[in-house]
C-alpha cells in the first residue's frame, strides 16, 4: 500500500534534496509512514510537510526526519537516545540503522499509541520511557548519537553529558518559532563543538532543561 508514493517521496523529496546516505534511503523505503498519521490523514502521508498527531505535536516532514538521520552517520552498532517519541516513525527508522533505540517521551498517551504503531512491526531493538526527555536516560548512558525531535532553547546540558566522546547529538536549537537545526559533536576532554546544519520549525522541547510549558 502506498509504494508508488513512498517511492516519489525517496526520489524526488529525498534524493532530489540531496540525501545521499543509500542506507537512510532504503530505511525511508522500508518504513511505511502512513501507518504512524491518523487515518484520515493517510492520503497525505507521503507529502513533504509535518502531520499533526494530537497533543500539540507532529510528525516530522520526511526530508527532515532523513536530514537528522543522515547527520546523526549511523553505522548500524549504535545505541542511541531519541527524544520526542512522538508518533513513532521517526523512532522505526532508527530502529532499522542502529543497534539500539532508548526513546522517550514526555506525552504518556502520545508514547502509548506509537508503541502500538511499533509492536505490529516486531523491532526487538526500542526500549520506551516516559518523562522528561531533556534529562536523557542515564541509566543507559553513554549513549553513541542523541537525536532531538523537538526544538530546544539551547544545547541541553544533561543530554551532552549522557553522549560518548566522539558521540554526535542533533538538535534544533533556537526560538519557539524558528530554529537551527545543530550537529553536537563531544570532543576529546569533553568539549563541544557545534555546527549548524540549516534553518528548521520544530514544537518546542519542554522539560527542565527546555522551555516550560505554555
Amino acid at each position: 500500500m502506498f509504494e508508488t508514493e513512498r517511492e516519489s517521496m525517496v526520489r524526488h523529496q529525498l534524493e532530489g534534496r540531496g540525501i545521499i546516505d543509500r542506507r537512510v534511503l532504503d530505511a525511508m523505503r522500508m518504513v511505511e509512514r502512513h501507518l504512524f498519521v491518523n487515518e484520515d490523514d493517510r492520503p497525505y502521508a507521503y507529502e513533504d510537510r509535518p502531520i499533526p498527531i494530537g497533543s500539540g505535536q507532529t510528525i516530522s516532514q520526511p526530508f527532515m526526519v532523513a536530514l537528522m538521520t543522515q547527520t546523526l552517520s549511523l553505522a548500524g552498532d549504535e545505541r542511541v537516545l531519541e527524544i520526542g517519541t512522538g508518533s513513532g516513525y521517526q523512532t522505526a527508522i532508527l530502529a532499522e540503522l542502529a543497534q539500539d533505540v532508548f526513546t522517550v517521551e514526555r506525552i504518556a498517551g502520545l508514547q502509548v499509541h506509537a508503541k502500538r504503531c511499533l509492536d505490529p512491526l516486531n523491532y526487538t531493538n526500542i526500549h520506551y520511557k516516559t518523562g522528561d526527555g531533556t534529562l536523557g536516560w542515564s541509566s543507559q548512558a553513554p549513549f553513541d548519537r542523541i537525536l532531538v525531535t523537538a526544538a530546544a532553547p539551547r544545547v541541553p546540558q544533561k543530554l551532552f553529558e549522557q553522549l560518548k566522546i566522539a558521540g554526535r547529538m542533533v538538535v534544533p536549537v533556537g526560538g519557539r518559532l524558528s530554529q537551527e537545526l545543530d550537529l553536537v559533536l563531544k570532543k576529546t576532554g569533553g568539549k563541544m563543538q557545534v555546527m549548524h546544519r540549516g534553518g528548521c520549525i520544530f514544537v518546542p522541547l519542554v522539560g527542565k532543561d527546555g522551555w516550560e510549558r505554555d
